[in-house]
């Protein structure tokens, strides 16, 4: 796929350029801020953008040049990466779209199988969300009650935790070594326990209800 960079560390924004290529993909332009971004992007076509959260013309450059890009052309799937996987960061890429779209951390894609997989997952048109940040909103702090989570099996937290990651029922099933079936049923359980609105085989509200239930209980930032 035709994917573009938008990166300021020098170091790091050559890397992927090397990883991108060693996976087959087509890297159209390479910049180092959010307006030279948005200006290839309006002159070559492009698959996929990559985009460091933080970086010039503002702090937080990529997520608002991310929401320009969405806006302007909404079929550009949009990678948004950063060191540091944050519950406020999380809720902006929400707000931006839970369609071809993904939020990850530098070192997770430092490899080419888990950047080409994350790019193929986002030009699919899912949500992608770093697993340690799903893991971290799933769990109950020690002495916490936990409330309606707690009433979930194991099987349940397990099938949650992947959901929030905006993994498919079949991805959910490969992972968990269970039928689609299984995950289906699982789910539902999950969204009346929960007492979630919607419906679960709907992929990205069901992203979005559960992430929504685990920032109204327990995320501070």
């Amino acid at each position: 796929m035709r994917v573009a960079i938008a990166e300021d560390g020098a170091l790091f924004r050559e890397g992927l350029v090397l990883l991108l290529e060693a996976a087959g993909h087509e890297v159209v332009g390479c910049v180092p801020d959010g307006d030279r971004l948005l200006a290839l992007v309006t002159t070559e076509p492009v698959d996929v953008a990559v985009l460091d959260i933080r970086m010039p013309p503002e702090p937080d450059g990529g997520l608002t040049t991310a929401e320009r890009i969405r806006a302007l052309y909404p079929d550009i799937g949009l990678l948004l990466l950063s060191h540091y996987a944050e519950t406020h960061y999380l809720m902006r890429v929400l707000e931006i779209g839970t369609e071809r779209i993904g939020y990850r951390l530098k070192e997770r894609v430092a490899g080419v199988q888990v950047l080409d997989d994350t790019l193929a997952r986002i030009a699919a048109g899912e949500i992608v969300i770093e697993p340690v940040l799903a893991k971290r909103l799933v769990q109950t702090p020690a002495g916490r009650d936990g409330g309606a989570i707690d009433a979930l099996t194991e099987r349940e937290h397990d099938v949650l935790r992947l959901m929030a990651e905006g993994r498919t029922n079949n991805a959910i099933a490969a992972e968990l070594f269970i039928s689609a079936k299984a995950v289906e049923k699982h789910i539902a359980a999950i969204f009346t326990k929960l007492d979630l609105p919607g419906d679960p085989s709907v992929h990205h509200r069901r992203v979005l209800a559960v992430l929504a239930y685990l920032q109204a209980r327990r995320i501070d930032g």
